[in-house]
């Protein structure tokens, strides 16, 4: 029996450590037959170490969502590898220190302008890049931490994954007719290098313990690597402009 995946070649970022929601994905897309290529920035080596545990050889590319060269280059780079591509995995996320960890009122606005390039207008430029490869349509799935709320120490990060949400949105609407669904995951906490670059994630992370309905466990990513798996396949074919949560149920929840 083939895979959700088969003949699906799929482009991932964030593949940092073992640990993360990323590299589960790239390990699940291969299980379920897709070709995938990484992509990594500051230090491709690192992915490149990661990538060498997941079933299959994947080549790993330098990536900087940030940098208009290497965005104009991306589409000939995977081209070559893969000929086009059929979805897109954005789990990119950064903001300095000076916006996290309860310094919401003093942040400057240096620091909120990188916050919200690297993990919300990034989903745009990434998407734009790749789409001379997605000819036939296709799925971008990306990775939000429920932005309903304001989180304990999350800080700018809350307003840049509001961002990421709406930005995803609208993205929705207008590739629709190239047959482009855009869809995001909303994940529970994950133990992952992301999170650990958070002060106090420990305080934002025990509320699980004691409202999910559903057991959490900070150091199984394999959840919410299943649904960006999911999304990618041909089995929400009409689902768009959606967060789906994959986080034990929490989000449901008062208190």
């Amino acid at each position: 029996m083939s895979g959700i995946l088969e003949g699906k070649r799929i482009l991932i970022t964030g593949v940092l450590m073992e640990s993360s929601i990323a590299f589960h994905v790239a390990k699940l897309a291969q299980e379920q037959g897709a070709e995938i290529i990484l992509t990594a920035f500051p230090r491709p080596t690192l992915t490149e170490r990661i990538a060498r545990k997941l079933p299959k050889p994947a080549k790993v590319i330098e990536l900087d969502v940030t940098n208009e060269e290497h965005l104009a280059r991306l589409a000939d780079v995977v081209g070559e590898e893969l000929g086009g591509l059929d979805g897109i995995v954005h789990s990119i996320g950064f903001a300095p220190q000076d916006a996290l960890g309860g310094n919401f009122l003093n942040t400057p606005f240096e620091s909120v302008a990188t916050a919200m390039h690297v993990s919300a207008f990034s989903l745009k430029a990434l998407t734009m890049a790749c789409l001379p490869l997605m000819q036939n349509g296709g799925s971008v799935v990306g990775l939000t931490f429920d932005a309903q709320y304001a989180w304990p120490q999350y800080d700018w990060m809350g307003p840049a994954k509001a961002a990421l949400e709406a930005t995803s949105r609208y993205m929705a609407r207008d590739l629709g007719k190239q047959n482009i669904r855009c869809n995001l995951i909303s994940a529970g906490p994950i133990g992952s290098m992301a999170a650990k670059s958070i002060p106090g994630f420990s305080e934002l992370a025990s509320v699980w313990d004691t409202r999910a309905p559903l057991e959490w466990d900070l150091k199984d990513p394999e959840p919410a690597g299943r649904g960006v798996v999911a999304l990618l396949s041909d089995w929400f074919p009409k689902t768009t402009g959606e967060i789906i949560h994959v986080d034990g149920g929490l989000h449901a929840i008062g208190a």
